[in-house]
């Protein structure tokens, strides 16, 4: 006999929002907004990570494998959720979040040369 883990009124929230969303997003425009958003949320995040590790110059190692772990992290529920047809939502959000730490991370690297 097989188990299933307990549900918790946490994870049932967070479930019921992802899906709301993917469920309001329907419309592309609605679609595209929230993915321009997360890219510049992303943007940010590698932007600001950028600057605070040059600011402390002690921490640009510890900074690097932070970012790097993070993205794998991102890479690997991509994997994850990839096939899954209720999730082509959330694969989106993750490609834009991914693409704007990138590119917050890239602006960052031409402000060093």
């Amino acid at each position: 006999m097989v188990f299933r883990p307990q549900k918790t009124n946490f994870q049932l929230k967070i479930v019921e929002n992802i899906q709301t969303l993917s469920i309001w997003a329907n419309n592309p425009w609605r679609r595209y907004s929230i993915s321009l958003i997360i890219l510049l949320i992303g943007y940010f995040l590698g932007s600001s990570l950028g600057m605070v590790s040059a600011v402390v110059e002690l921490m640009d190692p510890v900074a690097a494998l932070l970012s790097v772990f993070f993205i794998e992290i991102l890479i690997v529920l991509r994997r994850n959720f990839r096939f899954k047809r209720k999730k082509k939502f959330l694969v989106l959000l993750l490609d834009s979040l991914r693409l704007g730490l990138f590119y917050g991370f890239f602006t960052e690297s031409l402000k060093l040369l």
